[in-house]
Formats: structure tokens, sequence, C-alpha cells
């Protein structure tokens, strides 16, 4: 569905561009400075770089020194997944570790949703930080695009389903009950291993620099092209935080990131076919760099643990 919604918004974008728009694009790729798309992939990759360091942190106070290059090598695996399956990287990430660092499948999968909530705490601080600088440009948008009805009836919808779950495993006594009680005390393990992490402050800072090189990777781009180049700080960032939201709609963003990058940089004058090639070059670049980390991390996996494997014998 995520994937058939990408498409869709995909068409309905194009359809709405006349030839000269398309023509306009085309020129914007030709004419743009591709050092600009260089550096951003570089900071694209010192934040992969970070995230599998930063894995470690959670992984050691549980008694597991995993390899790095496996940790780098899965953290690539599962940015390549989630382009299929949405959500189906941190899975795939957790089953690779388990498999070739013999670390126990639940655990390693409660370090990743530390992770993640890590993540999307400073993905809301960044939000709100933006909000309120930003206060009049994006309440206007919101109010135009969001219902909040159907948020409330999410939400609402969340809450029943998180209840009734809880109140099957607390009463039921069958053995499939006591497998899933079991696996979600293993991610409880991995939840406390912030805690209990002698490396707080270090896996503080690779959370913000984390950030910090997707917020660069994403504003260096903005240089690439003339129209953009000279684009406030504060449209760059209403236009990160768009982009980031977008990726939860669709598979990696497609189709959703360049639109949603395009309707925000129009809010701050930027010509509508200047917005989209900075949205299509910024999700162009990063896809390819995914796909290629993804595609090294399939082939580089196996080859690397038999080395691993034989110089432990």
């Amino acid at each position: 569905m995520p994937i058939l919604l990408g498409v869709y918004l995909i068409w309905a974008s194009l359809k709405k561009l006349t030839p000269e728009d398309v023509a306009s694009i085309k020129n914007s790729f030709q004419q743009a400075e591709y050092k600009w798309i260089a550096l951003s992939l570089i900071f694209a990759s010192l934040s992969h770089l970070s995230r599998a360091y930063r894995w470690r942190f959670l992984l050691e106070p549980m008694g597991y020194k995993v390899s790095y290059i496996n940790c780098l090598l899965t953290v690539g695996l599962a940015y390549f997944m989630n382009l299929g399956i949405p959500r189906s990287g941190e899975i795939a990430r957790a089953a690779a570790l388990s498999k070739y660092e013999n670390v126990p499948f639940d655990k390693t999968f409660g370090s990743i949703v530390v992770e993640r909530v890590a993540d999307i705490l400073m993905l809301l601080l960044i939000i709100s930080i933006v909000f309120v600088l930003q206060f009049d440009y994006l309440s206007n948008l919101v109010r135009e695009n969001v219902n909040p009805n159907k948020i409330y009836l999410s939400l609402a919808m969340i809450i029943v389903v998180i209840t009734a779950i809880t109140l099957f495993l607390k009463k039921s006594k069958s053995a499939f009950a006591a497998k899933v009680s079991t696996f979600f005390a293993g991610i409880g393990t991995g939840l406390k291993s912030i805690v209990h992490t002698p490396k707080k402050w270090a896996y503080l800072f690779h959370t913000f620099f984390i950030w910090t090189m997707y917020i660069l990777m994403f504003y260096v781009v903005g240089f690439a092209f003339s129209d953009t180049s000279n684009l406030p700080l504060s449209a760059i960032m209403s236009a990160f935080v768009i982009g980031s939201l977008t990726m939860m709609l669709t598979n990696g963003g497609i189709g959703a990131y360049p639109l949603g990058v395009q309707k925000i940089l129009g809010v701050y004058g930027v010509a509508k076919v200047a917005g989209f090639a900075f949205g299509w070059m910024m999700w162009t670049a990063q896809t390819i760099l995914v796909i290629s980390f993804g595609v090294l991390a399939f082939v580089l996996l196996p080859i690397y643990n038999k080395y691993k494997a034989k110089q432990e014998v």
C-alpha cells in the first residue's frame, strides 16, 4: 500500500507539470553543481557510520561485544529493506546481527527500539524548534492539509489495540502468550540498556551527531541550484522537517518526499519547478546511496563473517 501511494503521488505530481515545467526541471538537473550533492552523500555516510558505532553502546551493557563491521553492514541492510517493506529493515537488522554475532533476537530488537525512540525524540525536538520559530508559516500549512479528527481517531485506535494486547498477555495462559511475553521481556532488557550503559554521554553525542549530519546533508543540496542557494536556514529547516515526516508515509519517501519538500519551499516563495528539482535531487541521491549501501551489505555480510570465523578458529 505505501508503494502504491508513492506511485500515485508521483503520477499526480507529474500530471500537473507542463512540458515547459518538465524541460525546466531537466535543465535544473543538468545545471546543478554536483559537488554539493557529493558533499551531501558524505554527510549521509557519516551518519550511517555513527549509527553503527552508537548501536554498540546499547549491546555492551547486556554483555555482547559485537563487531563494528557487522553493525555497519546490518544498518545498511536495514535501510535497503525499508525501501521494499516499511519497518522490515529493523527486523532484518536484528535477525542478521543475531545470526552473525549470536545475540538473542529479542535483545537485539530491543536495542533497535531504543534507537528509534531516541530518533523520534530528536525529530520531535527539531519539529518543536522549527514550529515555534516558523509558527505563522507552518500553522497555516497544517490547518490546510491535516484533518485533526483523523489524528484523534488514529490515536484512539492505537490505545485500544495496545490495551487489548496487554490484557490478553496478562490473562492468557497459552504457550503463544508465554512466548510473546518472553519476547517483550527481551525487548524490555534492550530498552533498559541505555540506562545501564557507561557511555551515556557518548550515546547522546552520537545521537546529536547523526541528526546534525541529516540536517547538513539536506542543507547543502540547496547550494546545488541557483533558485535555492540563497534560502534562509528557517526555510531549509522547515523543508527538512516536512521531508522527514513524509518518509513515514511511503517506502523511503517515494513520491511523498519530493512533493512535501516542494510544497513547503513554495510557502517560502520558491518556484514550483525549483522546489521539485530540489526534492527529486535530494531523494534520488539518498536513495541511490541506500541501494548501493544495501547491496554492498548483502554481498559482504556472509563474506566478512566467513573470514571472521576462520580468524577465530
